[in-house]
């Protein structure tokens, strides 16, 4: 449907990409991945023909249409919010299907029904965004481009939004940073690395496998190549003086020049590690919640609630859109009162809160390195500009005055200055917004290191299961907490989608019971409603036994096949030496590396199988 030839872009002589050649099929599920300024949002922009590229054809299937939601908030007038999902006034009156498969798409975007006849001037950026989103759902283009998807979105409408593309009929092209979402549709990854465009097969996690993979085969052809050379090239160098050998050594030279040369493989990128500051030590207690009460004018919100949290405990807040977990944060932080209870912090104990409006507290005069080093204590100017660098403050940026700094821009400058001079206590409402792939493992680690007591709000599954060793589940005004990781809150839940057990709490604690029954009118009826509960308990016992049985036996083929992958990476770690090393280097070793790779990537292949199935029956 979408095809790219030969196409190349550059600017101010700096090339992105060159010689891009594609093909997007209907179908297709494709993730666009690449550092910060690899060029992206370009390729974005050149495929919807808003930028020329320097060279190459772009060609659309005819007839074909295109959608396309960019990242930032998109221009609003006085137009309803189902006007904008319908696609302008006076469209549902032309076609009376289209106004209730947009109402249903914006519920599932968790509008309410109320909110169709508000006019978007009233609405925030990030529900303007769903909006238009919406509209795009319904119009159901042949080709779907989402920049940022994921971006304010909370989690129950992810899961909708997430099984609804699942099932998209055409095809999807998105730049992401969230890898569960990225592992959970696409089906191919293309990378924009080193001004090159690469395809993988499969999700994000298979196509980290795959090119760790290519690189590696592609170093031992390169060494293997480069050894073969110096040897060629020292036999021409010794003996082409001599009479006798020298049409051999000008036979070697001429081998040399024959072969086709591997190109030397590209700098790994650089993965910073950084030693962050750490808080004050401070009293076992962070902060205490009592009693507290809290309301939005008729609104309740929370009755009578206590929490508590000690140092170095790691605190996910999940629950569904308008739980209160942005209040019950903004309570911890202090940022609201209640109207009843108390908050109290831990000895010597500070609260530091990250949120959007978190930027409203830089100086926009000052530059941005300026504004990150004021710091007590200071801290040296290398390790502030390191930092900066890793969230994507570079080079001149840091000369650049706050005040003329993106939305995003301020919010990571905001992020930089609570990891430099970070509090006892850390609140982060959605951190991962405006971070590219780096920055993200950048925040990870700083957080990773973080000794403090952290309480967060995240959609993003990945960062939640590398921090969270904590879940509170927020709903209806309760708090229920799960003292065990992301992993064990997924048993409890006994939820099958990653992103769908954040909001189970909810859904469960709304089920009534399996065996629950209607009142009965007599006793015969009791016992007739009795038995058949019975009955019902003993088949869901045979079915859970069953499953049971299934799932042990899938975790035994994930474990062997797990054991299988490890014996062959630890022979391929040994022959990779072995080649590289001159006295050890032969052609038997080289065929061998090359058939254990084809059997490791065939072992990794089943690993995906069995693994799946193992999820499937969790």
């Amino acid at each position: 449907m979408l095809n790219l030839s030969n196409v190349s872009k550059a600017f101010t002589g700096r090339v992105l990409f060159e010689d891009v050649t594609l093909t997007v099929n209907r179908g297709d599920h494709v993730a666009l991945v690449g550092p910060n300024g690899a060029g992206k949002s370009t390729l974005f922009s050149i495929i919807l023909r808003k930028q020329a590229a320097d060279t190459g054809v772009i060609t659309l299937e005819r007839g074909a249409t295109v959608g396309y939601l960019p990242q930032e908030t998109a221009a609003v007038g006085d137009e309803t919010v189902l006007e904008i999902a319908t696609g302008g006034a006076g469209r549902a009156d032309s076609d009376p299907s289209l106004a209730p498969r947009a109402k249903r798409i914006l519920s599932g975007l968790a509008f309410r029904e109320g909110d169709f006849e508000r006019r978007a001037l009233t609405l925030s950026g990030g529900w303007v965004m769903r909006a238009h989103l919406a509209r795009l759902l319904v119009s159901a283009p042949d080709l779907l481009m989402l920049d940022e998807p994921t971006n304010h979105r909370d989690l129950e409408s992810l899961v909708w939004f997430q099984n609804y593309l699942k099932n998209y009929a055409g095809a999807l092209m998105m730049i992401s940073h969230d890898r569960a979402f990225l592992n959970k549709l696409t089906d191919s990854v293309l990378e924009i690395r080193h001004q090159r465009v690469n395809r993988y097969r499969g999700n994000y996690d298979d196509y980290l496998r795959q090119r760790a993979d290519r690189e590696a085969r592609h170093l031992a052809a390169f060494t293997n190549q480069q050894r073969e050379i110096a040897a060629l090239q020292r036999f021409a160098d010794r003996f082409r003086a001599k009479a006798s050998k020298a049409s051999q050594a000008q036979s070697k030279l001429k081998q040399i020049e024959r072969m086709e040369k591997i190109a030397a493989p590209e700098a790994a990128d650089r993965h910073i590690k950084i030693k962050f500051p750490q808080p004050p030590r401070g009293g076992r207690r962070g902060v205490t919640l009592s009693g507290i009460h809290f309301s939005y004018g008729t609104l309740t919100v929370y009755r009578g609630i206590d929490f508590e949290a000690e140092r170095g405990q790691r605190i996910v807040l999940v629950g569904p859109n308008g739980a209160g977990k942005s209040t019950l944060l903004k309570l911890l932080a202090g940022v609201l009162s209640p109207s009843a209870g108390g908050r109290s912090l831990g000895h010597n104990v500070s609260a530091g809160y990250y949120s959007q409006n978190r930027v409203e507290m830089l100086d926009l005069k000052r530059t941005v390195l300026e504004e990150a080093s004021d710091l007590n204590p200071p801290l040296p100017e290398l390790t502030v500009r390191t930092v900066l660098g890793s969230f994507l403050f570079s080079g001149d940026d840091v000369f650049k005055r706050v005040g003329v700094l993106s939305g995003g821009e301020k919010s990571r400058l905001a992020l930089v200055k609570l990891l430099l001079n970070p509090p006892i206590l850390l609140l982060m409402d959605e951190p991962t917004p405006h971070l590219d792939m780096a920055s993200f493992d950048a925040l990870i680690g700083a957080l990773t290191q973080y000794d403090g007591t952290l309480i967060f709000i995240s959609h993003d599954v990945y960062f939640i299961r590398a921090l969270a060793k904590t879940v509170l589940n927020i709903s209806a005004g309760q708090l229920t907490h799960y003292a065990g990781d992301y992993d064990y809150y997924l048993s409890k839940t006994r939820a099958d989608d990653e992103r769908a057990a954040l909001v189970a709490g909810e859904k469960i604690s709304n089920l009534q019971p399996a065996d629950a029954q209607p009142a009965a009118d007599n006793d015969a009826e009791k016992k007739v409603s009795i038995f058949k509960t019975r009955e019902q308990k003993k088949q869901e016992a045979r079915e859970r036994e069953e499953r049971a049985k299934l799932r042990r036996a899938a975790a035994a083929d994930v474990q062997r096949v797990e054991e299988e992958i490890l014996q062959l990476e630890a022979r391929q770690k040994e022959l990779l030496a072995e080649l590289q090393n001159p006295v050890t280097f032969d052609h038997q070793r080289h065929l061998e590396y090359e058939a254990l790779t084809l059997n490791l990537e065939e072992a990794n292949e089943r690993w995906l199988s069995a693994l799946a199935r193992s999820e499937e029956l969790a």
